[in-house]
């Protein structure tokens, strides 16, 4: 659809949220699902762009990106009233937290704007767990607390909050909440991803990670974004599945952690 712009803000250094009005679109989407986006029409950005949902409410669909390249600084060039073409909501997303359990969010850097509609459906407080390179890094922090989750927060160069891997925080929780029941939610790097899901299996914790890959067509039709998911029955463990439409979202089980 297309789908005309209602703000476009500058978040903090190189990230940005744009809201798009998409009554329709917004009505359909869940957290870790993901919009494909056409930004203009220019020979040389003929291929869409994968965005995260950050938030769908009030008929309109919020994306939070960085600008690291020609397509992300064309649409932060975008004005209110400008459009962009959108595909959406594509993909599988996370499950609802069940009203038993805590829900925490791991997540690097901007990935946790794809985790922050759990926020909206989360039947108690929960937990954002997010790392980042430095503090020039981590945002929308305030969100969160703002929907009652608590924020705690690592930094490779220790900018913020503890120094270290953001998932070196999942022993801290563990034993600050004895006794509770956790399902994890994760979002971000790859190698971050990877480490998260021998962390949470070797603890006999659940969850779901968003996995994905470089998308082209973004609708399952070219496989251009296959990643390794668990399948013990074949001859080498794991079989490739498209990141955009059998995922992003994969249960912890599913993960081929390498």
């Amino acid at each position: 659809m297309k789908a005309f712009i209602v703000s476009n803000e500058q978040l903090q250094n190189d990230y940005y949220r744009i809201r798009f009005d998409a009554p329709e679109m917004a009505a359909k989407s869940g957290p870790g699902q993901f919009v494909h986006v056409r930004i203009d029409e220019r020979n040389d950005n003929i291929l869409r762009r994968p965005f995260s949902i950050h938030n769908a409410e009030n008929g309109q669909i919020t994306v939070v990106y960085k600008v690291v390249g020609t397509g992300t600084e064309r649409l932060k060039e975008k004005l209110p009233g400008d459009s962009c073409d959108l595909i959406g909501p594509v993909g599988v997303g996370f499950s609802t937290p069940d009203e038993d359990v805590i829900p925490v969010a791991v997540c690097g850097g901007y990935g946790a704007a794809a985790t922050f509609m759990l926020t909206q459906r989360a039947k108690q407080p929960g937990v954002l767990l997010l790392g980042a390179r430095s503090a020039a890094d981590i945002i929308l922090t305030k969100d969160y607390e703002e929907r009652g989750f608590e924020v705690k927060v690592a930094t490779d160069d220790g900018s913020m909050g503890h120094k270290g891997r953001v998932t070196e925080l999942i022993d801290q929780l563990l034993a600050e909440k004895p006794g509770r029941k956790f399902f994890f939610y994760g979002c971000g790097p790859h190698p971050m991803l990877m480490a998260l899901a021998k962390i949470l299996k070797e603890r006999n914790l659940d969850g779901e990670l968003s996995i994905d890959h470089f998308m082209c067509c973004g609708v399952g039709a070219c496989f251009g974004c296959v990643v390794k998911i668990a399948a013990p029955e074949t001859a080498d463990g794991w079989v490739y599945k498209r990141s955009c439409v059998d995922g992003p979202v994969f249960k912890l089980a599913d993960v081929y952690a390498e």
